[in-house]
């Protein structure tokens, strides 16, 4: 990793980290990564939204603003500005976290995602939306995945609140676009993700607001936390500590 040592990173010239798991995932799911990044000084923090701590969780009235309200009082207990970390799906509540408090966001990273104004699907009208089949995922997604993170998504998913499927934020402080952020790019490229931008597709339309936004790739698959943690980790951390 491109880190300085533990010994020579002032945790007062970084900024707090809080990493986000997408659908289906709890905390654990960055384990490797806020490894990596304590190992090297960060204070970093995971969390696991509501209705994603067990399969046996009520998740019948679990509402997106719950987990947007998750993700905000994590920010405040940080007590200083921090870095925060989304992936996939989780872009939705963290995008609205930054429209909520911008001053309290030192930086967004979008893990293999960017920030999104909608719903995922507004007409999902079940409880919970279960880890769909494989058949059923982005090919893009899964491409490249092996057995071992294959199984470990398969047997560690836990249902998505319908209200997190069906629910879009409220977005309406313009500060938000001035956030510092930064896409890290992994199952489509930086070029794709431009491309689909300058194409025109409303599902990215997000990326068009920011005017502060870079792109990093790291080509992998959709869960780069479990694929490559550590070039993941560096990148995170050189947001916490300010670093192009």
């Amino acid at each position: 990793m491109n880190m300085n040592k533990p010994e020579d990173l002032k945790l007062s010239d970084c900024a707090p980290i809080i990493l986000v798991p997408g659908f289906w995932l709890g905390g654990w799911a960055w384990d490797e990564v806020a490894a990596a990044l304590r190992v090297e000084g960060y204070n970093v923090k995971t969390l696991t939204l509501p209705g994603l701590e067990s399969i046996d969780d009520d998740r019948s009235l679990v509402k997106l603003s719950d987990h947007i309200d998750a993700i905000c009082d994590a920010v405040k207990m940080a007590e200083e500005p921090v870095v925060l970390a989304v992936h996939s799906a989780a872009a939705i509540p963290g995008y609205a976290v930054s429209d909520r408090m911008p001053e309290r966001i030192a930086a967004m990273v979008y893990v293999d995602t960017f920030p999104s104004k909608g719903a995922v699907d507004s007409n999902f009208d079940a409880i919970e939306m279960p880890l769909p089949s494989w058949e059923e995922l982005d090919e893009a997604d899964i491409r490249g995945m092996n057995d071992e993170h294959r199984n470990l998504l398969r047997n560690r998913a836990v249902p998505e609140p319908g209200g997190a499927v069906r629910e879009a934020p409220e977005l309406s402080n313009e500060r938000r676009l001035d956030v510092p952020s930064i896409v890290i790019c992994t199952s489509h490229s930086s070029d794709d993700l431009k491309s689909f931008v300058k194409e025109g597709h409303a599902w990215i339309s997000g990326l068009t607001e920011l005017r502060n936004v870079s792109y990093i790739d790291l080509p992998t698959h959709h869960w780069p936390m479990w694929s490559r943690p550590k070039e993941l980790a560096t990148i995170i951390g050189d947001a916490s500590r300010g670093l192009d």
